[in-house]
């Protein structure tokens, strides 16, 4: 890559052709204030807080976006710069009503920290002249357009990352204000609650309602994790204060997601009213009442022991690496059990190796079969989306309330995959989206383009790479299941045409953290931790294994699904493997 050499505040600087200035004096730790720029962002120069002195320019010129050239000499701390920053924050202090006392962000705060750093002690021009509207009409998060710098970050997060494209400006001027849709409320638009908007606002304009007012960055821990809401395993950010969850964040530096999360990542998981199981508890005359762990595990064992053939495991993928390693260890190599199953279905492999989210992004056309990323695996939809915005075409091989068909050029029935398998061969680089709702049919006709396109499986469930990998897909017949293991752990599963079939004498014994009709049936129930309570490793749909960790500890007496297993085998007189970084590095070579 050809360099390009110049001088900043007469600091000798090596950057790559076509950096810019703000690129440049990062590269050599040199540092530049911004409030509009964004890493994750395309840079605009709409803030001028990045002003710096270009030798032989007449003006000053915003680092964000003027590009480096060979022997350049820039100056970022000029008296002449220093001023120009200043009077740009005195004009954002007076356009809209920063009063800090009394933000939310107040200490975290961007523009508030120039404010200081900058001597800003005073108004020079008149403020709070003016109310600005308030809209808290979505669930999570709000927007006071009273602490707006109108920085369009905002506008870009949902446009460039998340491609969905509500956020936009309206008036000109002083009028200027960031609205959604056709100047809709919030709540009414076609906000998809992803939070990427909250994310990258540097003020207080976009506020978290769960976790407003609960703690200053400096007063909070962060704890990187995976978020295991589906297959793609997105990188995420857990932020505690005194063993609370506070909120969760897109981990910028994730290989997966680069930073981005869905509503069902950032969101849900803390909005949860399921009622936890955080105790052991038996069924004794015909009611389920809490025991300790010793008499549970025990009375597990000598059951699961007992049953012999007429045992039937059902597993969630939701589970770690670790745990659905130990799963299969004692039900199916010491057990020998023949009846294991999973609580969701199973993509089949179409190539030898799949691509990435990335390849997506990269492509001029793709084929969305039998998966509906939107509502499965929201991530994967946006970078979906960025393609098309590129000017790729999408085909949906799918039913028609797949929730990319209003983006498709083409919508066919999995009978007619001939027809898209033509339109991919025609294509430069085209990509194979697809999912567990792909016929057999289909794969095979799939198959031809191995050689020419990017596979990518959206898996259902979780960790379902790995759960097929250590052989727990082997089928389920609830009619042979006299004795019944569920490891449901976070799994909403509602019975799905089990319970209803099962033998009423059948013993059940339910691994889960909430209450459910699995819990409701069953005789035994062992607390399991939850995403935020347990450390493992998941392997997301592209087989990539990733570490999760725990933020907080386990509720009451709850504890991590593998330690479960680890403690029934004991019980059972079987030894899985020890220590928890012994099995995770037997599970981490049995995937490989």
């Amino acid at each position: 890559m050809a360099m390009v050499n110049l001088k900043i505040n007469g600091q000798k600087v090596s950057a790559p052709a076509g950096s810019t200035i703000l690129e440049a004096s990062r590269l050599a730790s040199i540092d530049i204030p911004t409030l509009c720029d964004h890493p994750a962002l395309t840079p605009i120069g709409a803030c001028r807080m990045c002003l710096v002195e270009v030798k032989g320019q007449r003006g000053l010129q915003p680092a964000c976006t003027f590009p480096v050239a060979e022997g350049m000499d820039v100056q970022t701390e000029s008296p002449r710069v220093k001023d120009a920053r200043k009077f740009v924050l005195e004009l954002l202090f007076s356009e809209r009503n920063h009063y800090c006392m009394y933000c939310e962000m107040t200490g975290d705060c961007e523009l508030q920290s120039l404010g200081y750093r900058y001597g800003i002690d005073h108004w020079v021009y008149p403020t709070y002249t003016k109310r600005f509207p308030v809209d808290a009409t979505r669930k999570y998060f709000m927007m006071d357009h009273n602490r707006c710098i109108l920085c369009r970050r905002c506008i870009r997060g949902c446009s460039e990352l998340a491609a969905n494209h509500t956020l936009g400006m309206q008036q000109r001027g002083a009028e200027s204000m960031i609205h959604a849709d056709m100047n809709v409320p919030f709540g009414e638009s076609s906000c998809i609650s992803c939070g990427t908007c909250l994310q990258v606002c540097p003020t207080g304009a976009l506020v978290d309602k769960r976790s407003a007012f609960m703690g200053r960055d400096v007063e909070t821990e962060h704890i990187k994790s995976v978020c295991s809401q589906c297959s793609v395993g997105c990188g995420m950010d857990i932020v505690t204060r005194a063993g609370n969850v506070l909120r969760v964040e897109g981990d910028w530096d994730a290989p997966v997601n680069g930073g981005v999360i869905c509503q069902a990542g950032r969101f849900d998981p803390l909005y949860e009213e399921r009622q936890r199981i955080t105790r052991p508890m038996v069924r004794r005359n015909g009611k389920l009442s809490e025991t300790d762990w010793d008499a549970a595990l025990e009375a597990a064992a000598k059951r699961i022991s007992s049953a012999g053939k007429e045992l039937g495991v059902l597993t969630s993928t939701r589970a770690t690496n670790e745990a659905l390693y130990l799963a299969a260890k004692l039900f199916g190599q010491e057990l020998k059990s023949p009846n294991v199953g999973l609580l969701n279905g199973v993509a089949p492999k179409l190539s030898g190796e799949d691509a990435s989210l990335a390849d997506i992004s990269s492509s001029d056309l793709i084929l969305l079969v039998g998966a509906d990323p939107v509502s499965d695996q929201p991530v994967a939809s946006f970078f979906v989306k960025r393609a098309i915005d590129k000017g790729a075409r999408l085909i949906v091989v799918d039913g028609e309330d797949n929730g990319l068909s209003p983006l498709a050029s083409m919508h066919l029935q999995m009978a007619d995959i001939e027809k898209a398998i033509e339109v991919a061969e025609r294509a430069d680089s085209p990509a194979v989206v697809y999912g567990a709702g792909v016929t057999p049919k289909a794969a095979q006709a799939l198959r031809e383009l191995v050689n020419k396109a990017h596979f990518v499986a959206l898996q259902p469930g979780v960790n379902t790479q790995a759960a097929v990998a250590f052989g727990l897909n082997n089928g389920f017949d609830v009619s042979a299941a006299k004795t019944l293991f569920v490891l449901a752990g976070e799994e909403d599963w509602d019975g799905d045409g089990v319970l209803d079939k099962l033998r009423k004498d059948a013993f059940v014994v339910a691994q889960a953290s909430y209450q459910s009709p699995v819990t409701e049936r069953a005789d035994l129930v062992l607390p399991m931790a939850i995403w935020s309570e347990r450390a493992g490793t998941l392997t997301n749909t592209m087989g990539l294994v990733q570490k999760a960790s725990a933020a907080v500890e386990p509720k009451r007496q709850a504890r991590p699904d593998w330690e479960i297993l680890s403690l029934l085998a004991d019980k059972m007189g079987t030894s899985l493997g020890g220590s928890f970084e012994r099995i995770s590095a037997l599970a981490a070579e049995q995937l490989k």
